[in-house]
């Protein structure tokens, strides 16, 4: 019979397909499986229309077969199957569906639940089989055909022994090479192991006769020595029904507990779980988990972010990053989504509107799931917290903010008052009527913020005050800005606005009394400072540092630490405390030792950076100055 060729652009469009549209070569068992499952569907819903009650659901079922003496790999069904002119159409021009033209054809398109959609699935037979022949014969025809196509020569369609309704797709498999080993597409193990990936949950049984062995009978007794027989037997390799399918009543906390540990590798029970569905614009099933304890390689550039996806049943991809936003790429799971074609590339994939679509809801399901989470569970959500929120935090300050409003309700700071942790709703609910900003130190423990000299006016006040440890953290309140109308403020920032008027105005009295002393040890700094004055805020210690404009010194070491950054340098200020016996001493040195006072400024500077965490610039320097003193 001569050789036809395909009605397809050209040539360079099969090749295409072959070598491009996937990534994987294992994907092509998913494509064909997916297509013997369309045309048993296709048989199905035919029966129902034309009332043909002779066929059952369980009567239809998927074989696999492979025999490696001949490289042949055999995927059969007992579907639909197709007459000589479909086999032309549907396999002689690439890119055309028989699936989504009897989809299109009924009237009632939501109620058809059918996977391949664009038609290029089967070609990827070509990335592993140098021949490929599809037998089949359609429901109710006397007729079988076969057709064959070694590639890009074009195929062939003839006449066919087959005796029953269904198709038969038999690959010769390519000879191994150096770079690639197709002989693995032989090996039942690795058969089983693609099924259970890619098809688990197609609805109907892919059975697979398979070489066991077993303890031959008689021995390993009595003294006897076990002796091993091998023998076959015919094995169901899906498990058909998804979880996430079943209604809540029929799957216990324990099954999705378990599902959990054992498909996404964790040993413990994930913090939350979600379960979610929608239909309309965008009609999909989720399953999403919530670890308790972040992976070790979390916090890494080497994790992969994403969601299982899967289309009807069928995995399309193991992890689709899309599906989730950075801030909540702790989350696990997978969306199964009938709208989105399981021959759709990943490159095609990112572009997909369904796929936006369904990202957005999810997004918007996790955030009100943990609110609700830490609304009813706060002990748990502490716990999720210890090991996520510093992702929570980061994505309020990435991307500008964009998720700042979304985010800003679910993080927690450790409050000075009530001794652990506190969402930004509970501090201002305790704001005192006087109160004008919500207040916050940084440091690298709490303990260490808490002495801090500037922390001493905000606990005289009675107010609370928010301890950030985590380098990200006055970022993520920078780019809030504001909360609930209270603007945020960092305890070591110029302006407290902590003092009455009259303390206020003693103050300036005091530093235009002391103005040429703060002068001279301004000049004594060297440009180290801009500016030294008396403190409103000092209590019991002499000096501290505070800065003036958007950079603290929290900010400062944050992003000096960072490579390749150019450096900054906060506007720092020497603040310094009038009714200690040091500012006595100050006053005492200035209008006799000059140079006496100089050294006691850089020591009091040097003492001040010290107490915030700051390196000194020469620690040597520092003793011998206070070897000089003493």
């Amino acid at each position: 019979m001569a050789l036809k060729q395909f009605k397809a652009e050209s040539k360079r469009l099969l090749d295409l397909m072959i070598n491009s549209i996937y990534t994987h070569k294992e994907i092509f068992l998913r494509e064909l499986i997916s297509n013997a499952s369309d045309a048993i569907d296709k048989l199905y819903y035919q029966t129902l229309e034309m009332g043909d009650t002779g066929l059952d659901r369980s009567d239809f079922a998927i074989e696999v077969a492979v025999d490696r003496e001949a490289r042949t790999l055999t995927i059969t069904d007992n579907g639909i199957g197709m007459s000589k002119e479909e086999l032309d159409n549907n396999l002689g021009v690439i890119a055309k569906s028989g699936s989504l033209q009897f989809k299109n054809e009924k009237e009632q398109k939501e109620d058809i639940d059918i996977i391949g959609q664009f038609g290029v699935g089967f070609y990827s037979a070509f990335m592993v089989a140098d021949d490929v022949k599809v037998e089949s014969r359609a429901y109710g025809s006397e007729e079988s055909w076969c057709w064959e196509s070694k590639g890009l020569d074009g195929y062939q369609i003839s006449p066919s022994g087959k005796e029953s309704r269904g198709t038969v797709i038999t690959l010769h498999l390519k000879e191994d090479t150096e770079d690639e080993q197709y002989g693995e597409f032989l090996e039942q193990y690795r058969i089983t192991s693609l099924v259970k990936k890619y098809s688990d949950y197609i609805r109907y049984p892919i059975r697979m006769e398979l070489q066991k062995s077993r303890l031959k009978e008689g021995t390993g007794k009595d003294g006897k020595d076990p002796e091993y027989e091998s023998y076959f037997e015919v094995e169901t390799l899906n498990s058909m029904t998804p979880i996430w399918k079943k209604s809540r009543s029929e799957v216990s906390d324990e099954e999705l507990n378990a599902f959990y540990k054992e498909k996404f590798y964790d040993w413990q029970d994930p913090v939350k779980v979600i379960r979610t569905s929608t239909e309309g614009a965008a009609t999909y099933s989720a399953l999403l988990f919530i670890p308790k304890t972040a992976p070790m390689d979390y916090y890494t550039r080497e994790y992969e972010k994403g969601l299982q996806l899967y289309a009807s049943g069928v995995m399309i991809m193991e992890k689709c990053a899309d599906l989730l936003p950075d801030c909540f790429s702790f989350v696990k799971g997978l969306v199964d989504s009938q709208d989105l074609s399981l021959n759709i590339s990943r490159e095609m994939l990112q572009h997909d509107r369904q796929l936006k679509l369904i990202a957005g809801r999810l997004e918007k399901k996790i955030a009100s799931e943990l609110s609700v989470l830490l609304q009813n569970d706060r002990e748990k959500y502490e716990e999720f917290f210890k090991s996520f929120g510093l992702q929570l935090k980061y994505g309020m300050y990435d991307n500008y903010g964009a998720k700042k409003e979304e985010l800003k309700d679910l993080v927690l700071f450790y409050s000075s008052t009530e001794k652990k942790p506190v969402t930004l709703k509970e501090y201002v609910s305790r704001m005192k009527e006087d109160q004008k900003f919500i207040y916050y130190g940084c440091g690298e423990t709490t303990e260490r913020i808490l002495q801090l000299p500037q922390a001493d006016a905000i606990a005289e006040k009675g107010y609370e005050m928010l301890c950030l440890t985590d380098n990200v953290d006055e970022f993520a309140l920078k780019i809030l800005e504001k909360y609930e109308d209270k603007e945020f403020r960092n305890i070591s920032s110029d302006d407290l606005q902590l003092q009455s008027e009259e303390e206020k105005k003693a103050s300036e009295q005091l530093e235009e009394d002391n103005k040429e002393l703060l002068t001279c040890m301004k000049e004594s700094l060297e440009g180290k400072v801009k500016d030294v004055k008396i403190s409103g805020r000092l209590k019991k210690h002499p000096v501290c540092i505070s800065t003036d404009g958007m950079i603290s010194t929290e900010m400062e070491k944050v992003l000096n630490a960072m490579p390749a950054q150019e450096k900054v340098k906060a506007q720092r200020v020497l603040e310094l405390n009038a009714e200690h016996p040091v500012f006595e001493k100050l006053r005492s040195l200035y209008p006799h030792d000059k140079d006496r006072l100089k050294t006691y400024a850089e020591l009091l500077y040097d003492q001040a950076l010290l107490i915030e965490g700051i390196a000194i610039e020469d620690p040597v320097a520092f003793s011998q100055k206070l070897c000089e003193i003493m």
